[in-house]
Order: structure tokens, then sequence, then C-alpha cells
């Protein structure tokens, strides 16, 4: 080669590639970037089908454990009336219509059924021909959630009403209004209904555990 580009001597330049470092760097970050997305996806979709399932899991567990709490808590005792039998319960029979002989009768009755018997007789002026009803239950205050309630199983349609009185004796007053004592099968009844605890209503057992 001559002129201008004549070559002298017995070395020759090398003719280079220029370099690509610029681009090669840039390409190795945007494979880490795009390697970075897939993985934090695919960790994104594991979760989604495993933790919500371990999530339902350990709610169910959860409520599970709450039910089988709940059904191994004792239930609360359930106590029975405090209330005095018919035997140890006094009770005056006083007749307070004109018909004769219902306060011996009706005396008599509630003897059989286990009651003490008192004073038998007419009323006294005060409730004479003034009870229109079926009867009155009279005693002291004290025998108003206890005594007087034995004594009304015999008698349903009787008033109840206290006085001032000392004893514990109770008035059964025969109003115009009477027929005759409650049968004794359904007395019985009512004392027994009378005299039993009350029950809590159990609360239904929830499946699916």
């Amino acid at each position: 080669m001559g002129g201008k580009y004549r070559i002298t001597g017995n070395k020759y330049p090398r003719m280079r590639r220029p370099r690509r470092h610029g681009r090669l760097a840039f390409l190795a970050v945007a494979s880490l970037a795009v390697l970075g997305v897939i993985g934090w996806g695919t960790l994104q979709l594991i979760d989604v089908f495993t933790g919500g399932e371990k999530a339902s899991a350990a709610g169910a567990k959860t409520h599970c454990a709450t039910g089988a709490a709940a059904k191994s808590a004792p239930a609360p005792a359930s106590t029975a009336r405090a209330l005095p039998k018919p035997d140890r319960i006094t009770v005056n029979v006083l007749n307070a219509t004109p018909r004769g002989g219902l306060a011996k009768q009706t005396a008599d009755e509630l003897r059989k059924r286990g009651f003490r018997i008192g004073q038998v007789g007419n009323a006294p002026k005060e409730f004479d021909k003034k009870i229109k009803g079926a009867g009155l239950l009279l005693g002291p205050a004290s025998a108003l959630d206890t005594s007087l309630p034995v004594l009304g199983t015999q008698l349903p349609d009787a008033e109840h009403r206290t006085d001032t009185r000392k004893g514990t004796d109770l008035d059964l007053v025969i109003g115009t209004g009477f027929k005759q004592l409650a049968p004794q099968p359904a007395a019985e009844k009512a004392l027994t209904a009378l005299t039993a605890p009350a029950q809590t209503p159990a609360t239904p057992e929830k499946k699916g555990c």
C-alpha cells in the first residue's frame, strides 16, 4: 500500500471491534430483574393456593376448639324451689257461703291429701257472703311465695292475699263460686310442676368439626 497510508516496517496495526461492555451490563441487569419478577410472582401464586387453605384450616380448628370448650363446660346447676310439703301446712277452712257443710267436707278432703287441718267453721263477718269467687287463700306475708302457692294447687281459682297475722297458719275461705277442690291427680301434677327445678334449654350442637 502506498501513498499516504503506506505501511513501513514489520508491524501492522490491529483492527479491533469496538467494545460492548455497556450493552452487556444492561442485559445482565435486565435479566436479573426479569428473574426477580418471575420468582416473586411464583411465590405469590404459591401463597394464594396454599396460604388461604392454611388460614381456613386454622379458622376451622379455632371454631372447633371453641365449640368443644363450650360443649365440655358444665351446665349451670338447677335448684328446686324450697317449698313446704302439705303435711307442714296448717289450714283453717272457713265457709263464707249460705250452704251448710262445705267447710267440713273441704277440710276432710284436704286432710286426705296430706294437709294439717286447724279451725273448721263459718267465716267471720268481714268475709261472710262477701267472697264472690271460688275462694280466698289468706296467710302471713312470708307465705306469699311458699305455703300459699302449695295450698293454691288444691283450689287454682282462689285469690291469694296476705295479712298481719303472727302465726304461719293459712285460711281457706270458701266463696259463693266454690264447686269443689281441684281433682287430686291435677292438684298433684300442679304441685310437682311447682316444686320442679327450672330447666335451661340445651344449645343445639353444631356439626362440621
